[in-house]
């Protein structure tokens, strides 16, 4: 059995990134038929935006892709392929596991953790209560509301 993967290499360095990863996942074993779709700030003179509805369609077809990094244009009114994408497909999370092993040198050890953080309405929400609390502008909280998150080790973690 072989599945179908929607494959952006994108642009900048992009397709160096995903031949790499493309070589990790042909690794596993599994069989893979990957449809190759465009994305980045060049499809923009091809196609008239950044993300072209083929490759929104082959997306939903596959139901997965593998996309690299993407150039996003700025000041020419497209917004970004991420965030495009995010809104699209209603991608509410971003999901980043993290992990070591015996073995592998890295800064920590004994770190298994994931971050969870919200895609979509987190910064719209925050804006909202922020104007609400201050008084302000939307523009002016929505500047003012972005969020940093700090995750510190445990005692378990042990820094090198």
């Amino acid at each position: 059995m072989s599945y179908k993967v929607t494959l952006i290499p994108g642009d900048g360095s992009g397709p160096e990134v995903i031949a790499a990863a493309k070589r990790v996942v042909e690794a596993t074993g599994v069989a893979i038929e990957w449809e190759q779709a465009e994305a980045g700030a060049a499809m923009i003179e091809k196609y008239g935006t950044p993300l072209p509805d083929e490759t929104i369609e082959s997306i939903r077809r596959n139901g997965v892709a593998l996309k690299g990094p993407v150039t996003t244009p700025v000041g020419t009114g497209f917004r970004s392929v991420n965030v495009a994408m995010r809104k699209i497909f209603d991608l509410y999370a971003n999901v980043r596991p993290a992990k070591t092993y015996p073995g592998v040198i890295s800064r920590y050890d004994n770190i298994d953790l994931v971050v969870v953080r919200e895609n979509t309405e987190l910064n719209i929400w925050l804006a909202k209560m922020r104007q609400k609390a201050s008084n302000s502008s939307p523009e002016k909280a929505a500047k003012e509301s972005s969020v940093m998150l700090s995750i510190l080790p445990s005692e378990k973690a042990e820094r090198k």
